[in-house]
């Protein structure tokens, strides 16, 4: 048995069972990678994967449990790797961030640039995607973490921290009839036309909620994963529009004026999400510590040793 038959596994699953494709991106030949699958299948005993003539098209059960083995162990030998990496070059490499649209655009920037000036010879990489997305970049290891307010919490393979919490407003031009109101109702936003985000993004689903047991049926006009694309329709005049309180600075947005809704759709909580196991850079801990005051490396690694989501 040997490291090259386990990278194979797990590539050869990666590539959807794949034999070329798993060669071409490990930079060898297809027969190879056939050949050592086989060779391991022999010194276990066991069928790793399921077959139709000669092209494999799926995990036995017990493929199951040795892809699970797989992954561990590589996730141990890259943790080895970086471990040297580390101590040979404190404050160099590189460091992936995955996250959403709304996070990268509005709460990063001034944390990215702390982060800069501390780390200059990091090398820096944002990668955008739906919750989903940036979660199955971290559990792949194509990202170092990601940071989302939906759905996160609910993935495997995941430990999460809280970041931040934040809330709803409701922009709309200054001489809208909504700024009339003294206590601004469920009713009346449900009375206009919509602008918000899209179902998988920014607190979507509260706001959906919110109605939901009122049991109001809003006109979402349209539906964006941009707050700026938001606010550029609200402007024309054709809704209302929902979107996270961060997303609007009255100096930018002077075209429009915003109204704090927590109240009615509840406060959000951004996380900071990192894979069980994971090794990580000491840079990666002086960025938690950046973006969230509240948590520090000492806490991040007793929640990545309990193994579960954190919370203050």
């Amino acid at each position: 048995m040997n490291l090259h038959q386990l990278r194979f596994v797990r590539e050869a699953v990666r590539q959807n069972y794949n034999l070329t494709d798993a060669a071409k991106s490990l930079f060898t030949s297809q027969p190879g990678v056939s050949k050592a699958i086989i060779e391991l299948e022999e010194e276990l005993g066991v069928d790793i994967f399921t077959r139709h003539g000669k092209r494999i098209r799926g995990l036995t059960e017990p493929g199951r449990l040795v892809l699970q083995s797989v992954e561990l162990i590589m996730q141990e030998i890259e943790s080895l790797k970086r471990i040297g990496k580390e101590y040979a070059a404190h404050d160099s490499g590189s460091f992936t961030i995955a996250t959403t649209h709304t996070q990268a655009r509005y709460m990063l920037p001034k944390v990215v640039q702390a982060f800069m000036q501390k780390y200059p010879k990091v090398r820096l990489s944002l990668l955008q995607g739906n919750p989903k997305q940036i979660a199955d970049m971290v559990k792949s290891d194509q990202a170092d973490l990601a940071i989302a307010t939906e759905a996160i919490t609910t993935i495997d393979g995941l430990i999460t921290l809280p970041a931040y919490q934040w809330e709803h407003v409701v922009v709309a031009p200054p001489e809208h009839p909504l700024f009339k109101s003294r206590a601004i109702s469920l009713e009346e936003i449900a009375s206009y036309p919509i602008i918000t985000y899209d179902a998988a993004f920014a607190g979507r689903s509260k706001i959906d909620h919110a109605f939901g047991l009122r049991a109001l049926s809003p006109d979402v006009l349209l539906e964006a994963i941009d707050a700026d694309v938001i606010k550029t329709y609200v402007e024309l005049g054709m809704g209302i529009g929902i979107i996270a309180g961060m997303a609007f600075d009255p100096e930018r947005d002077r075209g429009l004026r915003a109204i704090p809704v927590g109240h009615l759709f509840g406060m959000n909580t951004s996380r900071v999400a990192i894979k069980q196991g994971a090794y990580l850079r000491s840079y990666v801990y002086t960025f938690i510590e950046l973006l969230t005051p509240t948590l520090n490396r000492k806490m991040v690694e007793s929640a990545m040793r309990g193994g579960d989501n954190y919370e203050l």
